[in-house]
């Protein structure tokens, strides 16, 4: 991964391969931004003039080198567009930050040292300029000739300065460990997400677990089919037993001696979905390696929780299978009971990610801890209805749901506050069990989440994110975001530990 430090070096004296500079757009044209401003001064005041010459308008994302200016140690400039200049007195954004410094750090493979110049403020515009280089930065070369990056045969990144930083300064520093141990984890998701099937699978997805959980002071239980079986888990063996490779259920337990709030975190970790009897079309299941993004965004919230030390207890529950279609697969029409004792009549084994996490929110439930979220990417509904860069909330509990709104945008994730509506419910009424995995076809993202409400405990708070849209990036990559694997989710739930450790949730 790209190395990261701080540095109150000046931008001229600094020996690097390319120094990142911020531009706006103005209402005249490009605007330097601050932290450029000894860059612009080599160039007599003009730098924005080059800039605009050369056809850069500080659009979001934008990026344009220039050799820089006579009696730089590094040979280039890059300036990188940070959207809408801001109104007098105020100042950039985070997540304009963070998408800048990744959009310049994704230009920059091949490059093995760069200097930031971006607006820098405080100890939170380094944590976000660190967070934006370091998943800008991301490459999945895993299946690649000598490592090389998957974009254009270089390497990633090597090194990253943020100049302007104060390596001595307490705030400052832990600011950019939270970046690195957030980002690292986040990506540790993406390689998950991004890992072929043949690699990945239920059996495979727990024995990481059980390394990082050694690595990090975790406790993990693992059930195969054997314990899932004697322990009635009938939803994920339902959705596992068309595939030759068994399902799983993994606990990953990060305790802390002070904590005072117990978070349960539900991912959804089906390693392929081919719908199962209820056969996915062709064009429809070449990216279902991303129907685990759930728990792998959960198992990298977890591990990032343990790294950062937060005062909460958090619990992370992988609910991992493989949908395939065999002689022994489940069929439509079947009946499955589940870990908590309702039968669910299945209409569609498409519909499979619901009855895996049923068994896991309720074996959370069991613990009652404070408060249980679950992220899956659950429907093609949520997709339809939000695009693919936003992520759909739904809660028992309004206040819950708008705190987990806050908290995504707080981080940088696109996400919006969905709606539980009781009519909704009848749709799901089955003649043969006591609920159906479907429901009314218009509104399908609503009807998924009253279907996993029914198997929340009783008194406890919860939301599910509908991750389906914004896991798995098949448009080209933009500001910190990859093709591929994004980890989305993985920020959201770190903040809302940090937020329950903090008192302020719950």
């Amino acid at each position: 991964m790209t190395a990261l430090t701080l540095s109150t070096a000046a931008a001229p004296g600094l020996r690097a391969d390319a120094i990142v500079i911020g531009v706006a757009k103005g209402t005249k044209g490009p605007v330097v931004a601050p932290g450029a401003e000894a860059v612009d001064t080599a160039y007599d005041g003009g730098l924005a003039g080059v800039l605009e010459t050369l056809g850069a308008s500080g659009a979001e994302g934008e990026v344009t080198k220039v050799p820089a200016p006579s009696g730089f140690k590094a040979p280039l400039v890059v300036a990188v567009g940070l959207g809408a200049q801001p109104e007098k007195d105020a100042e950039y954004g985070a997540e304009a930050l963070r998408r800048a410094a990744g959009a310049a750090a994704r230009a920059l493979s091949g490059t093995k040292k760069a200097a930031f110049a971006l607006p820098l403020t405080d100890a939170a515009d380094a944590g976000a300029i660190a967070e934006g280089a370091l998943l800008g930065a991301y490459s999945f070369d895993t299946y690649k000739e000598n490592g090389k990056d998957a974009r254009n045969g270089k390497a990633p990144l090597a090194e990253a300065v943020l100049l302007g930083g104060r390596p001595r300064d307490k705030a400052y520093k832990a600011a950019v460990e939270r970046a690195v141990a957030v980002a690292e984890e986040l990506n540790r998701a993406r390689d998950l997400v991004n890992t072929p099937p043949n690699d990945l699978n239920p059996a495979s997805f727990a024995a990481i677990a059980q390394g990082a959980a050694k690595d990090h002071g975790l406790k993990v239980q693992v059930l195969d089919e054997k314990a899932l079986a004697k322990g009635g888990y009938g939803g994920i063996l339902g959705v596992g037993s068309g595939s030759a490779a068994a399902p799983r259920l993994v606990k990953l337990s990060y305790t802390h001696s002070k904590a005072k709030k117990h978070l349960a975190l539900v991912g959804k970790g089906i390693t392929y979905d081919s719908g199962g009897i209820s056969l996915k079309p062709a064009g429809h299941n070449e990216t279902m390696k991303c129907d685990m993004s759930g728990a792998a965004a959960v198992f990298a919230a977890v591990v990032a929780a343990a790294r950062l030390g937060l005062e909460v207890n958090v619990t992370g529950w992988l609910a991992l299978a493989e949908n395939m279609p065999s002689g022994s697969a489940t069929r439509p029409g079947d009946v499955l009971r589940m870990y908590s004792g309702k039968t669910v009549e299945v209409l569609n084994t498409d519909a499979e990610g619901r009855l895996v996490l049923a068994d896991a929110l309720w074996a959370a439930s069991q613990e009652k801890p404070d408060a249980i979220v679950d992220v899956a990417t659950l429907t093609g509904a949520m997709v339809l209805a939000l695009g693919n860069r936003t992520f759909g909330i739904m809660a028992n509990d309004e206040a819950f749901r708008s705190a987990i709104h806050e908290a995504a945008e707080e981080v940088g994730e696109e996400a919006w506050p969905m709606p539980l509506p009781e009519h909704l419910r009848k749709g799901m009424d089955s003649p043969t069990a006591d609920i159906a995995n479907m429901g009314e076809r218009m509104g399908g993202g609503l009807v998924a989440g009253l279907f996993l409400r029914e198997f929340i405990g009783e008194g406890i708070t919860w939301a599910h994110l509908d991750i389906a849209g914004p896991a798995f990036n098949e448009q080209g990559p933009f500001g910190y975001t990859p093709k591929g694997g994004t980890g989305s989710g993985v920020r959201t739930l770190v903040r809302l530990a940090e937020l329950t450790a903090a008192g302020e949730l719950g």
